[in-house]
């Protein structure tokens, strides 16, 4: 689901343009990393409360040879306030913590809780993304974000709420809600 992230930032951002970009709850730096290897004049910064996720992805833009272009940071979004963004990107913990030992095995079991977990309702870090991403993101920025596949309307009142015009929900590709593009307005 996340490459759904990837392919809709990539749609967004023209390929001689350069657009800073916000990945929040970068992890391990898939999302961002991806996007700036296609999009050459591109820069972004990723942020993380892991220490292990934030050294990752420092490696892997090295690997990529992006570390020029890539900056990651361990910081709680909360506490973050370095700039406006053209592009945020996000795939926060949206899993009601109840389910997450119902979950598959391969994902139980391989990703940190720290990154799956979204609390009682699955919405704590939905909630913050946004309502920080708000302040971010520049006027007419653009903000993608992934979702459980049962949070698409609450999802959208949250960022109709926060000053956001909500574009579009795209599903995967079992036909599940699965991410949401909106504009700053």
């Amino acid at each position: 689901e996340t490459e759904i992230i990837i392919e809709e930032s990539l749609k967004l951002l023209e390929k001689n343009v350069n657009s800073r970009i916000l990945d929040v709850g970068s992890g391990s730096g898939c999302i961002i990393l991806s996007i700036l290897k296609e999009r050459n004049n591109c820069s972004g910064i990723g942020i993380d409360i892991s220490k292990k996720a934030i050294k990752t992805a420092k490696l892997n833009a090295k690997i990529q040879q992006l570390n020029n272009r890539a900056r990651f940071i361990q910081i709680d979004i909360d506490k973050f306030f370095l700039g406006k963004y053209d592009l945020v990107v996000s795939n926060p913990p949206y899993i009601k913590n109840l389910k997450i030992k119902s979950l598959d095995e391969d994902v139980k079991d391989f990703e940190p809780k720290i990154a799956i977990d979204g609390g009682i309702d699955g919405f704590n870090l939905i909630k913050k993304v946004i309502i920080r991403s708000s302040k971010l993101i520049r006027k007419n920025g653009k903000f993608v974000i992934e979702i459980g596949m049962d949070q698409g309307i609450t999802t959208c009142k949250l960022l109709k709420a926060n000053g956001f015009y909500v574009n579009k929900v795209i599903k995967d590709l079992s036909g599940k809600q699965r991410c949401i593009l909106a504009t700053k307005i």
